[in-house]
């Protein structure tokens, strides 16, 4: 005598078929990061020069950024381009994310997809604006500013893309902490009162994450430390308002479905 259960969304569904999906949202997610790069790649240089506004505007009279590399004046703003493609993208990323994620949702959760999709992206952008727009200026005014006397500020180009890459990734990914909370309620991993019982391992864990992720300057690690615990303030008050996962709650179209036998 065998015990019945009710399929979940997505049981039916082979470890084949869900690597071919796999495969073909990560074909699409490249197809469109690449169409991007091409129409951007013209414009490298162009976007390198708004991209080093913050710096320059805070660079002593006389000097300038320099290329200590041969290959660099053409890879790094090949670079800048590359990665401002896949930022762009982000939006059409993070779709793809959700389509290959959705079958294995209930219906109250997926009615929370579009909410929670564009809450996504315009906390990521808002991320990268507030790096670029308090945090830079900030950061770039306190380094110039401490050099000794008769050392010129004169930084490599590459060094300095790859340091504002690290900002914008650190802070456009910090500030997705409140969809990080929703999702991790709704999937029932941890509820409203735990969230709020670690609060202070969280307050030190975004500062330890401060100080590993931003150069090591008070006013970064704190310009970063301190919007992520208040975004996961922020988590906890919009997880308040959703229902987390029930082993219970009825999959979408389970009726439909017939029930399986275990193997015996």
């Amino acid at each position: 005598m065998s015990d019945k259960r009710t399929t979940q969304p997505g049981d039916d569904m082979p470890l084949v078929a869900h690597l071919t999906e796999l495969r073909s949202r990560l074909l699409r997610i490249v197809v469109v990061w690449m169409l991007i790069f091409a129409g951007l790649f013209y414009f490298a240089n162009d976007l390198y020069t708004f991209i080093s506004e913050p710096l320059r505007a805070y660079m002593p009279e006389g000097t300038s950024m320099i290329a200590t590399d041969v290959a660099s004046p053409f890879l790094t703003p090949f670079k800048l381009a590359l990665v401002s493609a896949l930022f762009l993208a982000m939006p059409f990323v993070l779709h793809q994310i959700w389509g290959f994620i959705a079958p294995g949702l209930y219906k109250h959760e997926k009615r929370l997809a579009v909410p929670l999709l564009a809450s996504s992206i315009v906390l990521f952008y808002s991320g990268m604006a507030f790096a670029y727009f308090v945090v830079f200026p900030l950061v770039f005014g306190f380094f110039t500013s401490t050099a000794p006397a008769g050392v010129a500020v004169m930084t490599d180009i590459n060094k300095y893309l790859d340091f504002v890459l690290t900002l914008f990734m650190a802070f456009g990914l910090s500030f997705e902490i409140p969809v990080a909370t929703v999702l991790l309620v709704l999937a029932g991993i941890v509820d409203v009162a735990k969230l709020k019982e670690i609060r202070p391992y969280v307050v030190v864990g975004c500062f330890v994450i401060g100080m590993v992720l931003t150069p090591p300057d008070v006013i970064s690690q704190a310009l970063l430390a301190i919007p992520m615990w208040l975004l996961y303030e922020v988590g906890i008050v919009f997880s308040q308002m959703v229902r987390p996962r029930k082993d219970d709650a009825e999959p979408e179209s389970t009726a439909d479905k017939p029930e399986q036998q275990p193997p015996a």
